[in-house]
């Protein structure tokens, strides 16, 4: 990493607007991907299910990348410059591994269900070792002299280094692979995968037509085959294709004929891949937005019953009555947005109803008797006048 040892190479070669802003995209990225990925994780956990979050560039590069930017400069070293690349290089193919590993198994369930209803849990685990296996190869790659971290041109974050290929064979032979086995191929995998998806979906699709009506649960979920698919497809090609095409100018051209904006440019839209996969599941997958709900109404639940236990002292009693009542009012009246668009009021603390005749208790009722002549008649304190209430007190 001789390039790296330069300290003029870690000044930013953007104006510091550009670079404030770059800083100001990641927060917001990286405030975004925790969020996303962390509800994926919250459900994930809950459902035992396999959806797939993706934090680790979110934890690894956005921490750097952030400050950095703002400062102006590469704030942290050779050595952090380093391990920022690797983590850049290894989580980025992770994810974009991955995905093309799950586009071949969707296609393989779908058009060819024989073969793909065999795929087990064995099968996923010898896939998820050899995505990581896959991306190790061209991330450890670098540290072996097969290629060459550096910063990048714009100066605040460090990857590979593009412009050694002019001058070097084994660096170009690097770039070159990195280009076919990393983008080419991935890209290729991906658009061929959810094309044959989609045509099988439309075939089945028009098949069901001809003996139901299209507004069934089978239409319903052919269509949400084709949204994914297309999701998928726009958020594969937008994150990574400017950064391939800009990489491959810079590895093939001459250096000052790559501006350094359209490297940052590129890099931005390749760490918002990090909300991407979020964001499909949230917005295409209604089985994903009722079980966030149905978790979401757990949690307020017991906050509510925690909040409506008994307590001795009476100034706390009334607030946890109007606590409880409140939020009983609140869940009965909201509809959950992310559901399938139908109002669900799940009614929170509704379905701890043997609390309910306790809590109607705390506050009892205070009575007078009256005797007028022989006859004696109770009221409440409240309907007396003040003076009469006085005089009893």
């Amino acid at each position: 990493m001789g390039n790296v040892s330069k300290t003029a190479l870690f000044v930013s070669t953007i104006s510091r607007q550009h670079d404030i802003l770059m800083g100001s995209l990641y927060s917001v990225f990286c405030v975004l991907s925790l969020l996303g990925n962390g509800m994926l994780l919250f459900v994930a956990y809950r459902k035992r299910s396999s959806l797939k979050p993706d934090l680790g560039m979110t934890l690894s590069l956005f921490p750097l990348a952030i400050p950095s930017a703002l400062a102006h400069r590469w704030l942290f070293g050779e050595v952090a410059c380093l391990c920022y690349a690797v983590c850049g290089v290894l989580f980025g193919l992770c994810s974009l591994t991955n995905l093309t590993a799950l586009s071949s198994v969707c296609c393989l369930k779908v058009c060819v269900p024989n073969y793909g209803n065999k795929f087990s849990s064995r099968h996923a685990c010898v896939m998820v070792v050899g995505v990581w296996c896959y991306a190790s190869v061209f991330a450890v790659g670098p540290l072996a002299r097969w290629g060459s971290f550096g910063p990048e041109p714009y100066g605040t974050a460090c990857c590979i280094n593009w412009y050694t290929p002019s001058h070097d064979a084994l660096a170009m032979s690097y770039i070159t692979s990195l280009f076919i086995f990393c983008y080419v191929v991935p890209c290729t995998i991906i658009i061929l995968s959810y094309t044959f998806i989609l045509l099988t979906v439309r075939g089945s699709h028009q098949a069901v037509q001809q003996h139901v009506s299209p507004q069934t649960k089978v239409a319903n979920a052919h269509a949400l085959i084709v949204k994914l698919s297309v999701a998928v497809c726009i958020g594969f090609l937008t994150a990574w294709s400017p950064y391939a095409i800009v990489a491959m100018w810079a590895a093939f051209s001459a250096n000052e004929q790559v501006p350094p904006t359209a490297f940052a440019l590129a890099a931005i839209l390749v760490k918002s891949s990090t909300i991407y996969n979020p964001m499909v599941y949230l917005l295409f997958k209604p089985n994903f937005r009722k079980s966030l709900s149905k978790d979401t109404q757990t949690i307020r639940h017991r906050i509510c019953l925690s909040h409506s236990k008994p307590s001795p002292t009476p100034g706390v009693k009334d607030r946890q009555v109007q606590n409880f009542q409140q939020c009983n009012n609140t869940d009965a009246s909201t509809s959950t947005p992310f559901s399938s668009g139908q109002a669900e009021s799940y009614g929170a603390c509704h379905v701890y109803a043997e609390a309910e005749p306790r809590l109607q208790q705390i506050s009892p009722q205070r009575t007078a008797r009256i005797l007028e002549g022989s006859v004696q008649s109770e009221i409440p304190v409240r309907q007396l006048t003040d003076r009469m209430q006085n005089n009893l007190m």
